[in-house]
């Protein structure tokens, strides 16, 4: 009996192993195949900007209507929004690689698995570490991880470089607003939060679990620096917002016209490149005594 429980045993680890083995094998076929792929639609803006920073814009043959960066992108084949995209436009693409997001319908991610396309997709990042981190692994599935590393590496030392200009001086109470109608705050599961969190701010909505907001909190709140991050900043609803806040003249941030607007594109999707870009312009919207990019 006990001969037969160590046979079956040794049994049971040498299949272990080999369905271990299968999988890794199977990863790797995986990845080497995504590395040699040529035909790349991407379901989101974020990945399309990784895609051209990466050197592989050449590869991408659609995207969403909201992929506007680079300029380039914006003159490629669209498949649809980030949340409705057209199965058929996909299909006529002949991809053999589709870049999905969080946003992207699981529904819709079946039936192109269900035709034989090869799907990747990228969660939303919650912070500027997850944004590195997918980049990374994106230049891993094209064979670009040596570039993607770089571009991550030159990326972290500019961030130091400015946390070192911002340590010494004060920590302002930020509001940044990614949302209107309902109010819409960003929070720390977002990546937004590292905007205000290493621009030497602090989030008054950090204590919140979901973003929405009400005014009154915003009022009790009373922010130094409100920075807008929705579309329309010169005529449409940011415009607007910005109106609103400059009227209620019990919050410090309008009593000193540090009232902003910045272009959404920039900060609600970036990639560690655009992420540093965004960062630059909202610390010096917190701190413009320090040296950076100007705000618009």
């Amino acid at each position: 009996m006990k001969r037969m429980i160590l046979i079956f045993f040794l049994l049971s680890l040498m299949l272990s192993a080999a369905t271990v083995a299968a999988a890794e094998v199977q990863a790797d076929r995986h990845t080497a195949m995504a590395a040699g792929a040529q035909r790349i639609v991407s379901l989101g803006p974020l990945n399309t900007e990784n895609l051209y920073l990466l050197g592989a814009g050449d590869r991408l043959v659609g995207d969403t209507s909201y992929c506007v960066r680079p300029e380039a992108a914006k003159h490629k084949p669209k498949i649809g929004s980030v949340m409705q995209v057209s199965i058929e436009k996909i299909i006529s693409l002949h991809p053999d690689l589709v870049l999905a997001t969080a946003l992207t319908r699981p529904e819709q991610i079946n039936q192109l698995e269900k035709m034989g396309v090869r799907i990747v997709r990228f969660r939303q990042p919650a912070s500027f570490a997850e944004i590195c981190e997918q980049f990374i692994e994106l230049g891993k599935l094209l064979g670009l991880e040596e570039r993607a590393r770089q571009i991550v590496g030159q990326a972290r030392e500019e961030v130091v470089a400015l946390q070192r200009k911002i340590e010494p001086l004060p920590k302002k109470k930020v509001f940044l607003q990614v949302g209107s109608r309902p109010l819409f705050a960003s929070v720390t599961s977002s990546f937004t939060h590292d905007f205000i969190a290493l621009g030497g701010g602090l989030n008054i909505a950090g204590d919140q679990r979901t973003g929405t907001m009400k005014v009154e909190k915003v009022i009790a709140e009373n922010p130094e620096v409100i920075i807008i991050a929705i579309m329309g900043s010169e005529t449409g609803i940011a415009a607007e917002e910005k109106k609103n806040w400059q009227q209620m003249y019990v919050l410090k941030a309008a009593q000193t016209g540090r009232i902003h607007t910045i272009d959404p594109d920039l900060a609600c999707s970036p990639s560690p490149a655009t992420f540093v870009q965004t960062l630059r312009i909202i610390a010096t919207l917190i701190h413009p005594e320090i040296d950076g990019q100007k705000a618009y």
